[in-house]
């Protein structure tokens, strides 16, 4: 399977719903074929099928790409030689392809209505035989067939697979793959409205743009034999195929369904598709390295991955065909390596639009006062805002409940509470390395445990039972603010 030139690939969506994580890795796969052998990306929107068409799917998939690192050379936006780079904007192209392959004996014009075709499809289920056309149109003689279709009778043009014999195509991965030709259907490649069939435009298309690998999901094998007939029917030169290995659910039992992802992201806090893993606060380069190791792997035992590694060092021969579970503790594992990875003030960037969503008035200087004492401490970009949420809110609303520590009652922790906050007004400053010893050497004067005591000082400071460090905390909040929140715990003990 080596690579001796530049590999030109193609990914090729059809405009009909939002990026997800299949979706993204077929993407990956051909952007690093292309980039290591020095050949060319191609981005094709295949949207042949207008009854699917999605407003604003086209661009939002291209978003999600971006977002992801993966650039196009060539595509809606970036023109090329294989221009134009949307398949509803070729439909003269694929007709042109059609009527050739009529002429040259390989196709022909099928005048069968509907209605026929329903009785026919009827009968085969009575006869519990397989529903596939009967050739009723196949051996019309073609200055007949023209005749017919000049005179404005409604007709497709079906491809004429051969009656006899066996169709093997290779794939790099799985080796050949063979199908009995009496099994398949003459199939439809151009509409009675002259639109053509994905099947027929998207080996047009890999032919003129000159695509010398196919790198696509396992769900289009079942279509092989039909692109390798239409592509031997041309006498053109067939890509390298390659169907990649298909995504499981968590548990590894079944498919991954897009249909599921709601669900996932409701109770979870997950999600397959690319705009809401966005969203949930993970890093493009911890999806990136999370997607390209379901299916592929380096060397066996290197799991952290830069894009630049992953060019580098992809390959044909590593990618697995085996079934891949979808593993989100993994995806948090790299998120949380790659958030710990990031210089200060780039995290402080990243997170600065989630503290926007939130209504939350925090400037980037601000964030990156906090972010040495969160970085370690939250998984997910989006978690930042629970985490330290608090520093940017004039107000915090403690429960009486929380300020009150496990074996305790209201009126020790308000007692305990009032002690704690005359301490910390009778020190020079808040700093960590002022507020702490004595902080503890009160909570073992008062006889308890300083988590009790801590505890108590972090709600009533940060409104939350899990927060950044206490003493960090407190040194870098406003110092008045400090005794406010306080105060108002206090009031709130008092009349528990």
């Amino acid at each position: 399977m080596s690579l001796l030139q530049p590999a030109h690939v193609r990914f090729a969506p059809s405009p009909t719903g939002t990026l997800h994580v299949a979706g993204a890795r077929t993407a990956l796969y051909n952007y690093l074929l292309a980039k290591q052998t020095g050949g060319q990306f191609i981005l094709r929107i295949e949207d042949t099928d207008q009854t699917r068409f999605v407003p604003g799917a086209m661009e939002e998939q291209m978003n999600g790409l971006r977002w992801l690192g993966i650039h196009w050379d060539e595509g809606p936006d970036v023109s090329g030689p294989g221009a134009p780079y949307i398949q509803s904007q070729r439909t003269d192209i694929y007709r042109a392809h059609a009527e050739q392959l009529v002429e040259m004996g390989k196709a022909y014009y099928c005048f069968c209505t509907k209605e026929r075709l329903d009785a026919l499809r009827r009968e085969q289920q009575t006869l519990k035989r397989q529903s596939r056309y009967d050739g009723h149109c196949r051996n019309i003689p073609l200055d007949e067939a023209k005749a017919r279709k000049a005179a404005g009778e409604s007709c497709v043009v079906r491809f004429k697979v051969p009656e006899s014999g066996k169709t093997t195509v290779r794939d790099l991965i799985r080796g050949d793959i063979t199908v009995e030709n009496s099994t398949l259907d003459d199939f439809i490649i151009l509409k009675s409205d002259g639109l053509s069939l994905y099947h027929l435009a998207a080996m047009v298309d890999d032919h003129l743009m000159g695509i010398t690998h196919v790198l696509r999901g396992s769900e289009w094998i079942p279509s092989l034999p039909k692109h390798a007939l239409i592509l031997r029917a041309f006498g053109w030169e067939e890509p390298q195929w390659v169907h990649l290995s298909v995504f499981l659910k968590p548990s590894g039992k079944g498919k991954m369904s897009k249909r599921e992802s709601a669900d996932l992201k409701a109770e979870e806090g997950h999600s397959i598709f690319v705009r809401d893993m966005h969203e949930l606060g993970y890093l493009p380069e911890a999806v990136l390295n999370w997607i390209v190791l379901m299916g592929w792997s380096l060397d066996d035992k290197t799991d952290v991955l830069s894009l630049d590694q992953m060019i580098s060092g992809f390959s044909l021969e590593r990618l697995n065909p085996a079934p891949a579970a979808v593993n989100f503790d993994k995806l948090d594992h790299f998120n949380g390596v790659y958030i710990r990875a990031l210089p200060q003030a780039e995290l402080a960037k990243r997170i600065k639009p989630h503290f926007d969503q939130a209504g939350l008035k925090a400037d980037e200087a601000a964030l990156l006062r906090i972010t040495p004492i969160i970085q370690g401490r939250i998984g997910t970009l989006d978690e930042s805002v629970d985490m330290a949420g608090f520093f940017f809110r004039p107000t915090v609303e403690p429960t009486p409940e929380s300020l009150i520590p496990k074996g305790m009652t209201a009126s020790a922790a308000l007692a305990a509470l009032q002690k704690a906050r005359s301490l910390l007004e009778s020190l020079p400053n808040l700093e960590h390395s002022t507020t702490e010893p004595p902080m503890r050497k009160l909570a073992e004067d008062l006889g308890l445990k300083p988590g009790q005591l801590f505890g108590i000082l972090r709600v009533a400071v940060t409104g939350q039972t899990v927060s950044p460090p206490l003493f960090e905390t407190i040194a870098l909040l406003d110092k008045s603010l400090v005794f406010e929140r306080l105060a108002h715990a206090e009031r709130l003990l008092s009349q528990t």
